[in-house]
C-alpha cells in the first residue's frame, strides 16, 4: 500500500483529531505537526515529527500539507507550501483577500489548491454549474448559538449585545466583507465562494443569525439559483442540522467531514479543486 505523508499546520482540537487520524490509519503516514507554541506539542507528539520553522517543512517530504491553524498562515506561507506539496487550506477565508487567492492559484501549477467542503452541501454540483456559467446566484445562511460565533468588530459587539430569546441578523451580504469579521465560522461560505467561481466572493451571499434558542445545533442552509427553465428559475435549497454544544465553534459532524477531505485530497494535480 502506498501511504500519503501528511503535514499538519496547527495543533487545536481539529489539529489534535487529524493527528490522532493518521496515525492510527494504514493509508495515512504522520509527516510533520508544527504548532504556533511547539511547547504544547513536545509532550504530545515524538521529536521526530515536530516542525519548528514552516520554511523547513520540505525536509519532512510531505505529500500533503494541512492548514487548521489560521488565516493568517496561507498568507504567509501558503505559496511555499504549494511548492513542496498539494495543500489543503483548512482556513479558506483566507481566500477573501484576492491578493491570497491569485497569489496561491498562481503557485498551484504543479501540485494542487484542496478546498475543504466542511459543512457546504453539494459544492461539487454547485462548482459543475459555475464551470458551465449557468450557476445565477448562490446564498448560505448559517444559523448558530450567540456563544458558538468568533467575530470581529461590528459583528462581535452586535452579538454581545443580544438579550431575551429572539434570533438576530448579525450579516447579510457579499461573503468578501464577512471573512474578514468572523474568520473562525465562515469558512463554509468560503468554501462556497471558491466552488461557485463564476460569482466569486463578492457574488456569493452569506448571512450569520445569532439565535439563542439554537443550544444544541449549528444550522447551514445552501440556497442555490440556476438556469430558467421554461420561464422557472432552477432552485435547489438544503438544510444542514450539526449537532453542536453552546460556545463550540465547530459543529461535531465537521470533524469527520473534514477528515474525509483530507482523505480525498492529494493527486489531483495542478490547480484548485473542491474535496
Amino acid at each position: 500500500m502506498v501511504t500519503k505523508r501528511i503535514g499538519i499546520v496547527g495543533f487545536g482540537h481539529l489539529g489534535k483529531y487529524l493527528t490522532n487520524a493518521v496515525l492510527d490509519r494504514p493509508d495515512l503516514e504522520l509527516a510533520f505537526v508544527w504548532n504556533r507554541t511547539s511547547s504544547l506539542i513536545e509532550e504530545v507528539i515524538e521529536s521526530r515529527y515536530i516542525c519548528h520553522d514552516l520554511e523547513e517543512c520540505g525536509q519532512f517530504n510531505p505529500d500533503l500539507i494541512v492548514e487548521v491553524a489560521h488565516p493568517a498562515i496561507s498568507e504567509k506561507y501558503g505559496q511555499h507550501f504549494l511548492q513542496v506539496a498539494d495543500y489543503l487550506v483548512g482556513s479558506p477565508t483566507a481566500l477573501a483577500s484576492q491578493h491570497v487567492e491569485d497569489a496561491l492559484r498562481k503557485a498551484a501549477t504543479s501540485h494542487g489548491l484542496y478546498i475543504p467542503a466542511g459543512a457546504f452541501w453539494g459544492g461539487e454540483d454547485i462548482s459543475k454549474m459555475a464551470d458551465r456559467g449557468t450557476l445565477k446566484a448562490l446564498k448560505v445562511t448559517m444559523k448558530k448559538h450567540p456563544s458558538c460565533f468568533k467575530l470581529e468588530g461590528t459583528l462581535k459587539a452586535k452579538n454581545e449585545n443580544i438579550q431575551g430569546s429572539e434570533a438576530v441578523v448579525l450579516y447579510d451580504g457579499p461573503v468578501r466583507d464577512l471573512c474578514p469579521l468572523a474568520p473562525n465560522n465562515v469558512n463554509t461560505m468560503a468554501a462556497a465562494a471558491m466552488a461557485a467561481h463564476n460569482l466569486g466572493f463578492n457574488g456569493v451571499k452569506g448571512c450569520l443569525i445569532s439565535d439563542p434558542k439554537l443550544t444544541d445545533w449549528h444550522v447551514v442552509e445552501v440556497d442555490v439559483t440556476g438556469p430558467e427553465v421554461a420561464g422557472k428559475d432552477f432552485n435547489v435549497k438544503t438544510v444542514r442540522n450539526n449537532p453542536a454544544a453552546p460556545g463550540a465553534v465547530t459543529g461535531t459532524a465537521t470533524y469527520a467531514s473534514f477528515l474525509s477531505s483530507m482523505v480525498r485530497a492529494g493527486g489531483k494535480g495542478p490547480g484548485v479543486h473542491l474535496c
